[in-house]
């Protein structure tokens, strides 16, 4: 038995069998780590010799009867932008290189007070600034099915992680599809909760309008299990919603009898890949056959939902960004004589090309002048793409397409070309425009055996009828059982 092939609850299983121990199941990933690591480079920051000795300590309060979560010991992922009380957290930038968080982030209590075991930071494009985890500052993550291609971005080192089975899941975060993207590009399960589900307090921001904290997992019920261990309010987050706590993992029913899905069909034109077409293509003839109800539907943003998320999306993380100024804390530039050169230095040296694309980007849409032009303009269409959605939902439960254009591209493809990059996110961004939730779950493979994704878009705080609709479909493709990733090089 490969312990690292299983998911979580299939690892609670073996535990509450006394089949597995914590200190078996934390080793076995750390050698897993060991022996992948240096082909993946998922990882910024590793924390394994810390994760051994907890597994330990762990354990031995468990026998005593003194700890009895069910998630307990479980190893876990952790983006690098959110922070970890004494752990680097370097958004994978020179200008955050030697940064120690000072406190935890409100996810990370809640998976301390699991007494889950953190194996490390993973790779992130800097800043979250990416659709490949290419402009990370430290290394280039590898996607595992294939070494010669990206893993998606921004979140490519947490979804690479899950996807060659050197951690069971991970957290990542989702500005405009920094977890769906790179879910599809590894053919694993990745949620972009509804904006204001999990607490943003303690992740390092780039586009506060925007983003939210998901999860990585090898299938959905890893995914409400997760959830519901990092949903619910926080009085610390402002943005936060008050919601009743639910149990995720109770509306798996694997049933999609009489669901309403909608399909836009702007989300089928020609930038889709052919091959992609025809496996979202099988995927809703499946849903048919499992009793859903599908009807093509018009969903007029694609051509405007990519410039407007841009917009807002840089002109947020110029002002966000706007702290890193070499006096307070990351790089100081060496090299000044004055104020002013700190601040033109640390600058220009701590921050990559596409961090400093995109601040120069959002400055323009905020200067005088040009505020009302484009900045004020994309939250007018903003709204216009939420009524959109609110149309569709008045009459359909979800909404399907493909998670993106094309499968996983070769490292450096795009690198050159930030138009093409950015279009790699034109079927993700519209849900961060409007706050929705959306989960990315494989549904089969292209010519070269590289995995694509699905997109399940639900209405606001209704993860229940996505997660449900992508656990029925996951239950009758059995995409972990036919395919795997290849590492081929």
């Amino acid at each position: 038995m490969d312990i690292t092939e299983l998911t979580v609850h299939e690892l609670q299983e073996k535990f509450k069998n006394k089949e597995l121990t914590i200190t078996e199941i934390n080793k076995a990933y750390i050698d897993r780590i060991n022996e992948k690591e240096k082909d993946i480079q998922a990882f910024i920051t590793l924390t394994t010799d810390e994760a051994l000795e907890k597994s330990k300590n762990i354990e031995e309060k468990v026998n005593k009867g003194e700890i009895k979560g069910e998630l307990a010991g479980i190893p876990i992922g952790i983006k690098d932008n959110m922070c970890i009380n004494g752990v680097k957290t370097t958004c994978a930038s020179k200008m955050l290189e030697n940064f120690i968080a000072p406190y935890n982030a409100t996810v990370i209590e809640k998976i301390n007070d699991e007494n889950m075991i953190s194996l490390g930071k993973t790779n992130m494009d800097e800043f979250a600034m990416g659709s490949s985890t290419e402009t990370s500052y430290f290394k280039k993550t590898k996607n595992p099915w294939d070494l010669s291609k990206v893993p998606g971005g921004s979140s490519g080192g947490s979804a690479a992680a899950v996807a060659s089975n050197m951690v069971p899941w991970a957290l990542g975060s989702d500005t405009g599809g920094s977890i769906r993207q790179p879910a599809g590009c590894c053919g694993i399960v990745g949620l972009k909760p509804t904006y204001g589900l999990v607490s943003r307090y303690g992740l390092i921001a780039y586009a506060s309008s925007l983003d939210q904290i998901g999860t990585f997992t090898k299938d959905v019920e890893d995914t409400a299990i997760l959830l519901n261990v990092i949903a619910g309010h926080d009085d610390r987050d402002t943005t936060s919603a008050k919601r009743e706590k639910k149990d995720y993992t109770k509306v798996l029913k694997n049933d999609v009898k009489g669901l309403k899905i909608a399909v836009p069909k702007e989300f089928f034109g020609d930038g889709i890949n052919k091959e992609v077409k025809e496996s979202i293509e099988k995927a809703i003839e499946k849903y048919k056959e499992l009793g859903a109800i599908v009807e093509e539907v018009s969903l007029d943003i694609a051509n405007y939902a990519l410039a407007t998320y841009y917009i807002i999306a840089c002109a947020e993380a110029s002002s966000n960004l706007g702290r890193f100024d070499g006096i307070r804390y990351g790089y100081r530039s060496p090299k000044f004589n004055n104020l002013r050169d700190i601040y033109i230095n640390s600058r220009s040296e701590g921050f990559g090309d596409e961090v400093k694309r995109r601040i120069i980007l959002g400055t323009y849409v905020l200067s005088s002048g040009y505020y009302d032009a484009y900045y004020k303009k994309a939250q007018q269409v903003r709204t216009l793409v939420k009524s959109r959605f609110d149309e569709v939902f008045e009459n359909h439960d979800i909404i399907l397409t493909p998670t993106a254009p094309t499968t996983a591209f070769k490292i450096g493809e795009k690198s050159d070309n930030p138009l093409e990059m950015y279009l790699s996110d034109i079927c993700t961004v519209s849900v961060n425009i409007a706050g929705l939730p959306g989960l990315s779950i494989p549904c089969g493979v292209d010519s070269e055996g590289m995995p694509v994704g699905m997109q399940l878009i639900g209405k606001r705080f209704d993860e229940e009828t996505i997660l449900n609709a992508g656990y029925t479909y996951e239950q009758a493709i059995k995409f972990r059982e036919t395919y795997k990733p290849t590492f081929k090089k």
